[in-house]
């Protein structure tokens, strides 16, 4: 009965996965699914907890499982609660992290549960001199899949994935909060293959050594040891190594292939214990976070063979600290002000610095006031722009502009040759034509927002200091281009007033 309940609670929870996953791929239904899929989760993990039997034991520790289930929900509940629109990819990185620590934990406790296992056979055969003298519960034990090679094949592969994914993730953390700074230097493609040959070589050696039932002496147990947690050591070097190159736009497409490694190796464990609700979540994850990336990867100009040996980005180029390319002009707010209530049709381009300042709602309400006079007011968003895919759809859904108004790059590079006047906020790497233009560049290739095509632009920037990418923006430099610098939200305030006026 128990096992029977235990069993429609995992598809319940599958169920919910799938239609949250569904409901999330459109804005209006994003936040509902959310919540879907977080209540199958819930279920899985209280039917888990009482429900799970094996040989009539139940799971039992109750303390400790609550005590630390309290705490998780405590910490995540406040830093969820605290965290700023701005700062969503670093959690998004940091909480990743977390999934790739889990799914190494759980490869790292099973090893031991089978190193224990093969002792423990060893020492009775010697006793009894043959395996089948072993009593009977051991060996159904031993024979059971918890040790066959295809058990020992995924906790390798859930400790390589999962420790990739934490070294990775927490590397990329400390990125996106400006603490690591990008690091490249000749031959870092041979050694990102050479720990790769070496991670290989390492887990067909522990198979073949480990062949489990066999390996019952002190020296194989000590050889399947030193192989693992050298493994385990040379996994987090290539997470390390896999990420500390990458920067620039570059950033949101291997957060988003760390996450499908999360999934992989959260999979791995649910393969692991036979958890139906687990496996599906896992790869449902991994999946989604596969094709995203490839698509990702497409939308960039970018290869995924270049992802997976770490020189994403890494072209040779290096970034221009510094160096304008020409003289710039500033423009009014009472200029661009009249500028655009004169237009036919307005383009907003929110990026970083619209986040930044949580300037989203005075840029909803610079739209509706635009919008009542006549003009026709669209929001081109680039795939990463905010450094994270959707960051900018979530952020400009929160203030409720509406959906009809997001346009994708390629609807609206489409639309800037008639367009009148487009108003990039805070946006720099995204827009730059470097990206289509210098092949010297570190941003070549990445397709871009094409603004430059429309009559005028206006940039609201902070000042002149370069993108994420660390590089001048020639479009500054254009004839057509006029800086109104400051804070977005002020600006945009500013800008609301100023049209009121005319």
């Amino acid at each position: 009965m128990g096992n029977s309940m235990l069993m429609l609670a995992y598809l319940l929870a599958s169920i919910s996965f799938i239609v949250g996953l569904k409901m999330l791929s459109h804005p209006e239904t994003a936040k509902k699914g959310n919540l879907i899929a977080g209540a199958g989760m819930f279920i899985a993990i209280l039917a888990t907890i009482f429900l799970y039997e094996e040989e009539g034991q139940t799971l039992g520790n109750y303390g400790w499982i609550f005590s630390g289930l309290l705490i998780g929900s405590v910490i995540g509940w406040m830093a969820a609660k605290k965290v700023q629109m701005t700062a969503m990819p670093e959690m998004v990185s940091l909480f990743n992290g977390m999934g790739g620590a889990c799914a190494a934990l759980i490869s790292l406790v099973e090893f031991a549960h089978l190193q224990d296992m093969v002792n423990i056979a060893g020492a009775s055969i010697q006793v009894s001199g043959t395996l089948e003298a072993l009593p009977d519960e051991w060996r159904d034990v031993l024979y059971s899949n918890k040790i066959t090679p295809v058990s020992l094949w995924i906790i390798v592969a859930g400790l390589v994935i999962g420790s990739v994914s934490f070294a990775g993730s927490m590397i990329a953390w400390g990125k996106l909060r400006g603490k690591i700074k990008d690091i490249r230097f000749k031959g870092q493609q041979a050694l990102s293959l050479l720990m790769l040959g070496v991670m290989v070589l390492m887990a067909i050696l522990l198979w073949w050594n480990a062949s489990i039932i066999g390996a019952d002496s002190e020296s194989d147990l000590l050889t399947n040891a030193a192989l693992f947690y050298g493994l385990f050591a040379v996994a987090l070097l290539y997470g390390v190594f896999f990420v500390l190159p990458i920067g620039g736009a570059d950033m949101p497409v291997v957060i988003s292939l760390l996450n499908s490694f999360t999934g992989v190796a959260a999979a791995c464990g649910g393969f692991l214990y036979e958890n139906k609700a687990m496996l599906t979540g896992g790869i449902l994850v991994g999946a989604a976070g596969t094709l995203l990336t490839i698509l990702m990867c497409r939308a960039m100009n970018r290869s995924l063979k270049n992802v997976l040996l770490g020189s994403f980005g890494a072209t040779g180029a290096q970034a221009v600290q510094s160096g304008e390319q020409g003289s710039y002009k500033e423009i009014s707010l009472n200029d661009a002000a009249m500028m655009m209530n004169y237009a036919e049709r307005v383009m907003i381009v929110p990026g970083y610095g619209l986040a930044v300042a949580q300037a989203q709602h005075a840029c909803h309400e610079l739209e509706k006031l635009l919008s009542a006079r006549g003009v026709e007011v669209g929001y081109a968003i680039h795939p990463v722009a905010g450094r994270m895919p959707g960051h900018m759809n979530v952020l400009l859904a929160e203030a409720d502009v509406p959906y009809e108004k997001l346009l994708e790059m390629e609807a609206a590079n489409e639309l800037f040759p008639r367009t009148d006047v487009v108003l990039v906020l805070g946006a720099n790497d995204v827009v730059n034509p470097a990206a289509k233009s210098d092949p010297a560049s570190p941003i070549y290739g990445m397709p871009i927002l094409e603004v430059e095509l429309a009559k005028q632009v206006i940039v609201n920037k902070r000042s002149m200091k370069p993108g994420y990418a660390g590089i001048e923006n020639e479009l500054f430099f254009k004839p057509k281009t006029s800086m109104l610098f400051g804070d977005a939200k002020k600006v945009l305030q500013e800008l609301v007033a100023a049209l009121k006026d005319i």
